[in-house]
């Protein structure tokens, strides 16, 4: 009888800044802000999701958010987080990037991330 490899290939997570543990980062799957961009794109009107789509969407490499705009999209991601129509996980990863966004603007700090790949 065989077995099920156990061994996954390492998939890729989005590391922001302001986050809620130790080292001030929150760690999420690139699948789920992927997923969260489509809950935007149905949940939120097309004058105010903006640029969040395109952001959930393709995160690039990396980047940063000016503290001038951080506030604004951590309120439409709360905002999201809230929406009936959006499940419970996807709610979740809305609601910490949410947080960590309006950390960042409560700082007068950009919010930044990176594309990261662990094994």
């Amino acid at each position: 009888m065989t077995r099920k490899p156990q061994i996954h290939d390492p998939e890729p997570h989005v590391v922001t800044s302001h986050g809620s543990d130790f080292f001030g980062e929150d760690r999420h799957p690139l699948k789920a802000l992927v997923a969260l961009a489509g809950y935007a794109e149905g949940c939120l009107s097309f004058a105010e999701r903006g640029p969040l789509v395109e952001l959930l969407r393709d995160p690039g490499e990396g980047g940063s958010i000016p503290p001038a705009e951080v506030a604004a999209v951590a309120h439409l991601l709360l905002t999201l987080a809230r929406h009936r129509f959006v499940k419970a996980s996807a709610a979740a990863h809305a609601r910490a990037l949410g947080d960590a966004a309006a950390r960042a603007a409560a700082d007068g700090e950009p919010w930044v991330w990176r594309i990261e790949t662990t094994a």
